[in-house]
């Protein structure tokens, strides 16, 4: 029961207005607020990067479609993770799903891509999840289930800042908000620059190593991968523009 209390009464902070009207007139809080939009950028992009994967094989209006109820199912996740946040530590197990399933993602797509399978698509045909739910859906419900693994990696990175509900709260929903804009932004660059989905499954494999690591305690800093990931795209870039001065020479 007094897990259930402390619970209900971190819910119940939400909507204490004094509380809100203290942190808002505060310069203090307002720095931790710019330090929240600065790790949920950072965090946002390798999990936007992710969405985009899963959303790119859908015709553009159903891709909107599955991000916004991405978004929605989004903000559930993080709001009930909030409630539980002090607990978020012992669910390692959510990471590892995740972290195993966004491994297997890459390498299904290289082992896919070096056999030449024309139908070797993240949801083909094939796929359980597609059998089930069709072809949306199933997308739909692997977009939630990232939202999952994402979450705890969110609310954890906000803990690592303050255990102030207030700061949990805002860098969920800066968090949501960043994720959703930015993978809207990868979808539409990998159409343009093919080069790119190569670019983004290693670094997707890199993202499941990185969350792998974390479970035993081994921390990959947000900025290193930030760097790598701009490394990554500005290299994939340049290939992409050579390989276009080639087929006009050709």
């Amino acid at each position: 029961m007094d897990v259930i209390n402390q619970i209900l009464d971190t819910y119940a902070m939400f909507f204490d207005w004094h509380m809100w009207g203290e942190v808002l007139t505060d310069p203090v809080s307002w720095g931790l607020i710019f330090s929240l939009v600065i790790i949920e950028g950072l965090l946002s992009a390798d999990n936007a990067l992710v969405l985009a994967i899963l959303v790119k094989h859908l015709p553009e209006k159903q891709r909107k479609k599955a991000l916004l109820y991405g978004l929605i199912g989004a903000y559930v996740f993080r709001f009930i993770f909030i409630g539980i946040g002090v607990y978020l530590v012992k669910f390692w197990f959510i990471k590892l799903l995740g972290g195993l399933y966004l491994a297997w993602i890459c390498i299904s797509h290289f082992l896919q891509k070096s056999g030449d399978d024309e139908e070797g698509k993240e949801f083909n045909k094939k796929s359980w999840l597609v059998r089930v739910f069709g072809v949306f859906w199933a997308t739909v419900v692997s977009v939630e289930l990232m939202d999952v693994a994402f979450s705890v990696d969110s609310i954890l990175a906000a803990f690592a800042i303050s255990d102030k509900v207030w700061v949990l709260l805002i860098g969920g929903m800066i968090g949501i908000l960043m994720m959703r804009t930015i993978a809207g932004i990868f979808v539409t660059l990998i159409d343009k620059i093919p080069e790119l989905e190569t670019t983004a499954f290693i670094l997707i494999g890199i993202i499941a190593i990185k969350m792998l690591l974390s479970i035993v305690g081994i921390e990959i800093s947000h900025y290193l991968f930030f760097a790598i990931l701009i490394a990554a795209f500005a290299v994939t870039i340049l290939i992409h523009y050579a390989n276009k001065g080639k087929g006009r020479t050709s």
